[in-house]
């Protein structure tokens, strides 16, 4: 029996948000978000400049050091926490194919961008990225398929946020 894609890849019911992803692509962003649990737990010095778009500095200038190291000692640790909470909540619901609720999604929301985002930086995606015009003998045509696969599922857990529910 083939899989039939419905209407909407991300749909707002009288339960809650359905995310209807082929049990591949649903195992798919379950292993990348353990992925990125990882990268997050991760104290490599190496894997700082992947975090850097997810934990971004708030104070740029040189004399701000100071205040950017309290901001950072004091703000890490409840960015850390509430983006694990959102990866957590997002691989139970995938795996159980159970709707997520409004927090549930904006967490969706949040775990599939920083997927995103640290695949753009591991990518240098800039403002005109097109993976269209990647060649398919790139070697990481692979990654800019999962990252243009990342960006419309994410624009369709958006655009399920702006339609009534059915």
């Amino acid at each position: 029996m083939a899989f039939r894609r419905p209407k909407y890849l991300v749909e707002r019911t009288s339960r809650g948000y359905v995310v209807h992803l082929q049990r591949e692509e649903a195992e798919l962003v379950v292993r990348l978000l353990g992925e990125l649990r990882g990268l997050i737990l991760s104290d490599d010095p190496d894997t700082a400049p992947l975090l850097r778009r997810l934990f971004p500095p708030a104070y740029h200038l040189a004399d701000d050091a100071e205040a950017e190291a309290e901001y950072q000692k004091y703000m890490r640790e409840e960015l850390v926490a509430s983006r694990l909470a959102s990866i957590e909540q997002v691989e139970r619901s995938l795996t159980s194919r159970e709707p997520l609720d409004e927090a549930g999604v904006q967490g969706f929301m949040q775990s599939l961008n920083a997927v995103r985002l640290v695949l753009g930086v591991l990518l240098d995606v800039g403002e005109e990225h097109d993976p269209a015009a990647v060649r398919d003998d790139d070697p990481m045509v692979g990654e800019h398929h999962l990252y243009a696969f990342l960006s419309w599922l994410l624009e369709s857990t958006v655009q399920a946020l702006s339609r009534q529910g059915t």
